[in-house]
């Protein structure tokens, strides 16, 4: 097994910040929109950018949620090993507001499209659009793009994308794992 550096701490903080721009570029001072986070690793980019926007960027009103999709994914039942759920943090409704739904790496389309059943339970938004740190081009299943993203990957079947979070893994790196 193979790991190539695709992006370092330094390329991901700046990474990060034009995705900040961009979305208070559309969203303005986010009276009308909030941020969701998918569970597990699409939080650790979801509350790097809220810390952003408020500390960096002095938006003072950045609503941020946490969503969990394990229940609402298509595969659940179709693994050895029993799925463990994480806890859904949403203390707000979404009903008629614009959606930021952030994930780390986008594959298959199959987490964003059991977030978007998922997000039912708390209303209906008016406009709903996708963050995302990576990504992969060429692996979709399900006909999911996303509105921003912080850097697009060509992979081949055989590699995969791995997003490390200081937060998490004690260091910002995104490497491109080969098995040979």
């Amino acid at each position: 097994m193979s790991n190539k550096i695709l992006l370092n701490s330094k390329e991901i903080e700046i990474i990060l910040h034009r995705l900040a721009c961009q979305l208070i570029e559309n969203h303005g001072d986010f009276s009308n929109t909030v941020l969701i986070g998918i569970q597990p690793r699409g939080t650790y980019l979801a509350k790097r950018l809220a810390g952003l926007l408020k500390e960096e960027y002095q938006v003072d009103n950045v609503p941020l949620g946490l969503l969990d999709i394990t229940f609402f994914r298509d595969d659940f039942r179709r693994r050895d090993a029993p799925l463990e759920a994480n806890t859904s943090h949403i203390d707000f409704l979404i009903e008629d507001k614009k959606v930021v739904i952030i994930d780390d790496v986008l594959y298959s389309g199959r987490s964003i499209n059991a977030a978007l059943t998922a997000m039912q339970s708390y209303g209906r938004p008016r406009h709903i659009e996708l963050l995302v740190l990576i990504d992969r081009r060429f692996s979709r299943h399900l006909p999911i793009q996303p509105d921003y993203r912080g850097r697009q990957v060509d992979v081949i079947n055989n590699e995969r994308v791995a997003v490390l979070w200081k937060e998490n893994d004690g260091k910002d790196t995104v490497y491109l794992t080969t098995n040979k």
